[in-house]
């Protein structure tokens, strides 16, 4: 990835400058891949073992307001709102008519009348638009991508760096509170792509220079350190976490991708709910699996995976994984081929050979909670 003039740039971006990051584009954005005095390896292991700070400020904000904006949403997006009260949050997809997958999101539930949507950069405008196009008579669909920054502290410290700033800390896991950084009211979330204990902070953009320092401030004491795309990257494989484009896009469904627990299937409405029941009923002709190295190599994105010299499936993310010092990788497999846990594959990696076995995500411990 390259990064380009015209790619959008957080608030931050000569904070990370000033720290030696690297850059690269995604999602249109100008975002920092790594920085120096580690790279990704230090950076995933202080998520794992003490705590990271990343600005993610790329990701979307879509806010629904109006008079019964709660149920609108719940018309449209994957997941059942009604099984989850104001103050919580909620992952969801943006679903096509066919049933492939406009986006992955979480929900922010703050009432009937609102809503509060965080989407993938790339797809920001597309949820938004869909959104806009389909909304009833008085309520409102606006595109905040810009207005605000997002910062992911993550990690096992995570708690003990935003109680240092004063910040919520005893909301459980997808819910969300308020709180004051920066001079300003922030949205404390629990949540993250990370596997560990973390927060997600919301902040307005003008605002977002100060909290960044008065976070890292606060994390001295627990050896916080910047953590860049690049080792959000392995934390989230190593969990099974989908990245769309990669486990979820319009050509692959929550039922292939393993996402249909996020799908409230006894709703009366969502985009793609008669194409995906219609799956789930006949079972999907590919799964997604994790494939874990047996041998020396590191499997990639868009390889083969083999049976012998039979092409079973084809993978969508990989990476080395830093905590268990092996390749890792995502795949969907064909379920025609009747794969099981344990089973053992090769990886077509540049002409060689990798094997490889069958494993369920996550490669690793959760620790979320």
């Amino acid at each position: 990835m390259t990064s380009t003039s015209e790619s959008l740039r957080s608030p931050l971006h000569a904070r990370h400058e000033a720290a030696g990051a690297k850059f690269a584009e995604f999602g249109g954005w100008d975002m920092p891949l790594e920085y120096s005095g580690g790279g990704v390896v230090a950076e995933h292991t202080a998520v794992r073992e003490q705590v990271g700070v990343f600005d993610v400020s790329h990701l979307g904000k879509v806010d629904i307001t109006g008079p019964g904006a709660a149920d609108f949403v719940n018309s449209c997006l994957s997941n059942d709102l009604g099984k989850i009260s104001p103050g919580k949050a909620q992952y969801t997809l943006c679903c096509d008519p066919a049933g492939g997958v406009v986006d992955d999101m979480i929900a922010y539930l703050y009432g009937p009348d609102r809503v509060f949507l965080v989407p993938n950069a790339a797809n920001n405008a597309e949820v938004a638009a869909r959104l806009a196009a389909a909304a009833p008579e008085g309520v409102t669909v606006t595109n905040q991508h810009t207005d605000y920054a997002v910062l992911a502290v993550q990690g096992p410290k995570s708690t003990e760096v935003l109680k240092a700033l004063g910040l919520p800390t005893e909301h459980s896991y997808m819910s969300f509170d308020e709180g004051h950084v920066g001079g300003a009211t922030v949205i404390v979330c629990r949540t993250g792509y990370t596997g560990e204990h973390g927060y997600e902070l919301v902040i307005p953009a003008a605002a977002a220079v100060a909290a960044w320092d008065e976070i890292l401030t606060a994390g001295v004491a627990y050896d916080i350190r910047p953590a860049g795309l690049g080792a959000r990257d392995t934390l989230r494989t190593e969990m099974g976490y989908p990245l769309h484009g990669h486990e979820l896009s319009l050509d692959i469904t929550p039922v292939q991708a393993r996402a249909g627990w996020a799908v409230g299937w006894k709703k009366d409405a969502f985009w793609g709910k008669e194409p995906l029941a219609a799956e789930k009923a006949a079972g999907p002709a590919r799964r997604l699996w994790g494939l874990e190295a047996t041998g020396r190599g590191i499997p990639r994105a868009d390889m083969n995976v083999l049976s012998g010299e039979t092409v079973v499936g084809v993978t969508t993310s990989g990476t080395f994984s830093p905590t268990k010092k092996v390749g890792i990788a995502l795949a969907l497999l064909d379920t025609a081929a009747e794969l099981a846990e344990g089973a053992e594959l090769e990886v077509d990696v540049r002409g060689r050979r990798l094997p490889v076995k069958v494993v369920k995500p996550p490669f690793v411990d959760p620790s979320v909670k």
